[in-house]
């Protein structure tokens, strides 16, 4: 019977399985380690010390959710983008930006408004919360919205997805199936050969 058993087919599919367990107990550490950054972000939050706002996007993420204050130059119109007011509405977050003398920069969410119009900054001193924003790295929403908008929704560390248990039970379910798919090609191979 071992003979009619194929091994390469075999130590193929057990190496597969084998990866994908190993895929989902990575997920599951990536698990722990998304706890311990959400539970460094709420207390973050929670600190009314203000800090510095660095120049520096790596740095900024040190300090996603903490709050700060700093001198805002910029003179223009505000860039719109869909964003949601501090009761959960959906419409215009109203985006400026603060160009520093050493030529950093900085995006500040300035407020929200329900129709899309456009509203001039010419920059103001800034104070408000640090938080993750993509691509960029990181943005400052303010405390107190440009004169004529309403409060922008503030940042959340509860919306930050910690989805890595379903991942984890999705390769450990892949690793099942495709045992049990294996074992049902199998038996039916050595009936055959029977």
């Amino acid at each position: 019977m071992l003979r009619r058993i194929p091994i390469v087919s075999t130590l193929i599919v057990l190496a597969a399985v084998a990866v994908m367990i190993g895929l989902g107990l990575w997920q599951l550490d990536r698990r722990a380690q998304k706890e311990a950054l959400l539970a460094q972000y709420a207390a973050a939050l929670k600190q009314e010390e203000r800090v510095a706002l660095p120049g520096d996007a790596a740095d900024r993420a040190r300090l996603y959710y903490r709050r700060t204050s700093f001198d805002c130059p910029a003179d223009g119109d505000t860039q719109l983008r869909a964003g949601h007011n501090s009761r959960g509405d959906t419409g215009w977050a109203h985006w400026g930006e603060c160009v520093f003398d050493d030529g950093t920069r900085a995006e500040v969410n300035l407020g929200w408004s329900a129709q899309p119009s456009q509203v001039r900054f010419v920059g103001a001193m800034i104070s408000g919360v640090i938080a993750p924003d993509g691509a960029k790295g990181a943005r400052v929403v303010a405390d107190q919205p440009l004169p004529g908008l309403g409060a922008s929704a503030m940042p959340d560390p509860n919306d930050v997805p910690n989805n890595h248990l379903s991942y984890a039970m999705q390769w450990f379910f892949f690793a099942a199936t495709a045992l049990v798919i294996y074992v049902l090609a199998l038996r039916r191979r050595l009936r055959q050969g029977s």
